[in-house]
């Protein structure tokens, strides 16, 4: 198989995984603004591969099953970093229902594709929304660049985990009849 522009950006969002680890751990000044830098990198690369697979007509298999993954794993490092940097009950609780849903809504679909019924887990709008808020708060508590700034980001988390658990329980709706079966 031939690699494409998309997925060389996706192969490039996953290198970034390990730098991102990397500069968070920096014993240096600038280590949160660099973090930061690498995280958001990699989440505009995440909008481009998509957009570009679609656009150009360049979608593949291996494309289709590393972005989620990347995607994910980037997520679950983050919050995992600012798990570990906050140390607090409060940080950790949204943390674990955001990584929670992604095992949960992996399996689900996982399953769904299994019996056939993959379309009926498909990714809704609310999924897309809870990804930019998601986004944002990781980005402000990475960057910790004022008390402001990190005051809307942990905001923005616990909007993230709110859409977080409404869109878990759409997924499980939507697939409850198959769910339900004997």
């Amino acid at each position: 198989m031939k690699l494409n522009i998309p997925t060389y950006l996706t192969l490039f969002r996953v290198g970034l995984i390990p730098l991102f680890i990397i500069a968070f751990y920096l014993p240096i000044t600038y280590s949160a603004e660099i973090t930061t830098l690498i995280f958001f990198i990699a989440s505009i690369t995440d909008l481009f591969d998509g957009y570009l697979a679609r656009r150009w007509d360049q979608i593949t298999r291996l494309g289709a099953f590393l972005d989620p993954v990347a995607d994910k794993v980037l997520v679950a490092v983050a919050l995992a970093c600012i798990i570990e940097y906050y140390h607090s009950w409060w940080i950790t609780m949204p943390s674990a229902i955001m990584i929670g849903r992604e095992i949960i809504i992996s399996a689900l679909r996982e399953w769904m594709a299994e019996i056939g019924e993959r379309a009926s887990v498909a990714v809704s709008v609310w999924g897309k929304v809870k990804t930019t808020a998601q986004m944002l708060a990781l980005g402000g508590m990475l960057w910790r660049f004022n008390f402001v700034m990190e005051v809307i980001a942990w905001v923005l988390l616990y909007i993230a985990a709110g859409l977080t658990i409404w869109s878990m329980f759409q997924y499980l709706n939507a697939s409850k009849t198959s769910l339900m079966r004997s």
